[in-house]
């Protein structure tokens, strides 16, 4: 037994909610706790891409699906009373930073009081409940100087969706002091952590203005890909990677574990923080289709480099990342390769991907 891999007995049973289930990431969570007997509760709008991971395995029909909007403060809520989860992982969210340009506030609605709409609900839950907030790696405030970013740095946000998952952030932390523990007004039953991942790559993300979607609808249709910010330096690691660090650190705070309900990094080793442009040309040597790269122009802000310090996970739940930036591009597109070149059978590259992960 690896005992780096999640424990199947804990999670067998385990009623765990999922906002954001239908999305990518949530699909791959979804489809791993499957694997493991968890009873999955979903909390998410429909999926918005055609096609998406969600459809594509087919989840609707193996797991308790409820379409609902977290910004429905009293949906949500009777929705949480009604389940009494043992783990909550809340991934729901506007996630891409030129659509925080074009909607903010629906990216603030969404990501800073849906999340409170979350939060909030977990009063009326009775049993032991633990509760993972994903954020993401952008809530640090960035100069852009080369920081590896340590979980007691200032929050920031120069863009909408960077500052909305800050203010989340704070959110989070002030619930928590505020309403976990045994004072008044306070639950002893509840542990809430929050979880700031690097981006994220892997099969079956099908978004707009993500470069790796982008990269495959370009070999597909065979035009031409604009990518902007070619040298923008960023925390590349395989989906799962940060979601085998969420399971991780829900059982050890399972377990009574206090004083990790607090933030944590979780990215990759630092050598995987490389450029746009690297991605790119690594992809080339797992599909060698050819294409033109022409830099974008754009009047929005987004940081030049990304980084995460994951000392606090190495040293608290004894985490580290597994694959390193060229496992992870070598596996994402050998994912979409399979998937359009010899049959759409996305279980079984799922399932290649997970064992193989687990054997690492």
């Amino acid at each position: 037994m690896n005992l780096r891999n999640p424990k199947i007995p804990f999670w067998n049973k385990k009623k765990v909610i999922i906002t954001g289930h239908t999305g990518f990431k949530g699909s791959w969570l979804s489809y791993w706790l499957l694997q493991m007997g968890a009873n999955i509760y979903g909390i998410s709008l429909e999926p918005i891409t055609s096609p998406n991971l969600f459809e594509e395995l087919k989840l609707q029909q193996k797991i308790n699906h409820h379409v609902t909007d977290i910004t429905n403060q009293s949906l949500l809520e009777k929705l949480i009373s009604d389940i009494q989860p043992d783990i909550i992982f809340h991934m729901a969210a506007q996630p891409l930073v030129i659509e925080s340009y074009l909607e903010p506030l629906k990216t603030w609605e969404t990501n800073v009081m849906g999340t409170f709409n979350l939060l909030n609900s977990l009063k009326f839950i009775k049993n032991k409940c633990v509760c993972i907030c994903i954020t993401t790696d952008k809530v640090y405030r960035n100069n852009d100087r080369e920081n590896y970013f340590k979980e007691t740095d200032p929050l920031g946000g120069h863009d909408p969706y960077s500052s909305s998952k800050a203010a989340a952030e704070i959110a989070i932390e002030s619930f928590r002091s505020s309403f976990c523990g045994n004072s008044n007004f306070q639950k002893n039953n509840l542990l809430i952590a929050s979880v700031r991942s690097g981006n994220v790559i892997g099969g079956g993300d099908w978004s707009d203005n993500r470069i790796i979607p982008d990269l495959i609808r370009s070999i597909i249709s065979e035009k031409i890909i604009t990518i902007r910010n070619p040298d923008s330096v960023r925390p590349w690691q395989h989906v799962l990677d940060p979601l085998s660090s969420y399971l991780k650190l829900a059982e050890k705070l399972f377990e009574n574990n206090i004083n990790l309900a607090s933030s944590f990094n979780f990215g990759p080793n630092l050598d995987s923080n490389k450029k746009v442009l690297d991605l790119v040309h690594k992809a080339e040597e797992f599909w060698p289709v050819s294409w033109k790269i022409i830099e974008s122009k754009q009047d929005f802000h987004e940081a030049r480099f990304l980084g995460l310090n994951t000392d606090k996970a190495k040293d608290l739940i004894n985490w580290e990342p597994r694959w390193d930036f060229d496992e992870s591009v070598k596996r994402t597109f050998l994912w979409y390769k399979n998937y359009y070149l010899f049959s759409s059978e996305t279980e079984k590259y799922c399932k290649e991907d997970l064992e193989h992960f687990l054997k690492s």
